[in-house]
């Protein structure tokens, strides 16, 4: 289904008035500010909002997701703590997250509310159950106080509370269950309906003011990146990329900067550092790698703003599509796969090619990156984005001329939009067997360690 220039006109008294291009609301409210990696944010987020209906102390703090909020979680660090993982997480949450700030709820917390939260976790105080293995976000947080226990439901998206109880009496009801107004799972669906060519077009076409917005996503980022480059002891995959780029975040070398300075952000992410991301699709790495990279290629080539913001807007699309059908969280690495090739679909873009090209680059994309598994939010993810970049750096310079593995191979479609899907049904449903097994994984580690630390304490 074509919705090329769907943008349209109101007439308004003396004059006409530009309503905004469905895709520049599309971006804008997929667009959200992530302090840490966005599965504990959004389990912490669910624990603070049910911890501020129950008065007293806390007696427990129960918390069950699905396999990609688990995985994903898993050992990723805290905001501000060296401290891992979905019980902390939760306890963090529970203990000091701030409902109000989203998915910044752990914006704030200081090394007492870490202690006291690990206190909660050491006396048995928390508990996190795996629900099931699958692609949609589910979160239920249970907390219990003296006399009074709250539930609250996130669905579909991080941030999207859908149901918040009381002793078993609804304080909040979200109309129209997990997919409510203005949800990223809403812009996911409606994304599905437009091509390539629609996205080309859109960032040809959108007259700037509508997509100024996106320099916030510029704005968060590189603050995050020079975070990363900057911090001493918490650091260290990242510094070695800045030792490849002559010691420098950014250079005029546009592949090497565009691998530091996205190892950079992620890094100082996945570690706990105290600064937001700008997600896209629920993934502050997404939004980073959408990103950092671009402005990589804009900086060495002196490329203007205004080319640099379109570009974004183009590999925000592209990443947008990709993940409608993979699914939210799933077994394959979606900051490689999707975010990689919406990001170097933009690349291209930059780089003066034609919607044909851009095609070319998805082809390429899908043929060599597609597969990469994803492990939870933890210092791997540098090392996929790095791959990811330098996959995207040669799917730009073959499509450039005129290269790309041929339609009729592998997963490729006989259209970009075919191979995009394509892409993503590799993750969902093809990978569910491939999750399971990650997660056994993880949950096999998780019990040794219990049991580690448990004789530990009975020397």
């Amino acid at each position: 289904m074509h919705h090329t220039h769907e943008a349209e006109k109101l007439k308004t008294g003396g004059g006409r008035k530009r309503r905004a291009h469905a895709f520049t609301r599309l971006i804008r409210e997929d667009m959200r500010i992530s302090l840490g990696v966005t599965e504990p944010g959004a389990i912490a987020l669910a624990a603070s909002r049910a911890r501020s209906l129950v008065k007293g102390d806390i007696k427990l703090v129960r918390v069950e997701v699905n396999s990609g909020i688990y995985k994903n979680a898993f050992t990723c660090c805290l905001p501000n703590t060296r401290e891992t993982g979905n019980l902390f997480a939760a306890a963090l949450g529970a203990v000091a997250g701030d409902w109000t700030r989203g998915l910044a709820a752990l914006d704030g917390v200081t090394t007492q509310d870490a202690q006291t939260a690990r206190s909660l976790v050491d006396a048995g105080k928390v508990k996190v159950d795996l629900r099931e293995i699958g692609s949609e976000l589910y979160i239920k947080a249970t907390v219990e106080g003296a006399s009074d226990k709250s539930e609250v439901l996130i669905l579909d998206s991080h941030a999207n509370i859908v149901e918040a109880t009381l002793n078993g009496k609804a304080v909040f009801m979200k109309k129209n269950g997990g997919s409510g107004s203005g949800s990223e799972a809403d812009a996911m669906g409606e994304v599905a309906k437009y091509t390539l060519s629609d996205f080309w077009n859109y960032a040809n076409e959108v007259p700037l003011a509508e997509i100024e917005f996106i320099q916030e996503a510029y704005d968060a980022n590189l603050e995050l990146a020079g975070e990363g480059a900057a911090a001493n002891g918490h650091t260290v995959i990242c510094k070695e990329f800045i030792a490849d780029n002559h010691g420098l975040l950014c250079s005029d070398d546009a592949l090497a900067s565009a691998q530091a300075m996205t190892a950079a952000a992620i890094e100082a992410r996945v570690r706990g550092l105290g600064k937001p991301a700008m997600s896209i699709t629920g993934s502050g790495n997404h939004g980073i790698i959408c990103t950092m990279p671009l402005c990589a290629l804009a900086r060495a080539k002196n490329l203007p703003k205004e080319k640099l913001l379109r570009a974004t807007a183009l590999s925000y699309l592209v990443t947008m599509y990709i993940k409608e059908y993979s699914g939210t969280l799933s077994a394959f690495c979606g900051c490689a796969i999707a975010a990689g090739t919406g990001a170097f679909v933009g690349w291209l873009f930059l780089s003066g090619g034609t919607l044909r090209q851009a095609s070319l680059v998805i082809d390429n994309m899908a043929s060599s990156l597609t597969g990469v598994i994803c492990t939870g939010g933890n210092p791997a993810c540098v090392l996929k984005a790095a791959i990811a970049v330098d996959a995207g750096y040669k799917a730009v310079k073959l499509a450039l001329r005129d290269v790309a593995v041929e339609s009729k191979h592998g997963i490729n479609g006989l259209t970009p939009e075919k191979t995009m899907r394509n892409m993503g049904r590799i993750a969902s449903p093809g990978m569910e067997q491939t999750e399971k097994t990650i997660v056994e994984i993880m949950r096999e580690k998780e019990i040794g360690i219990a049991e580690k630390h448990k004789k530990r304490q009975n020397r």
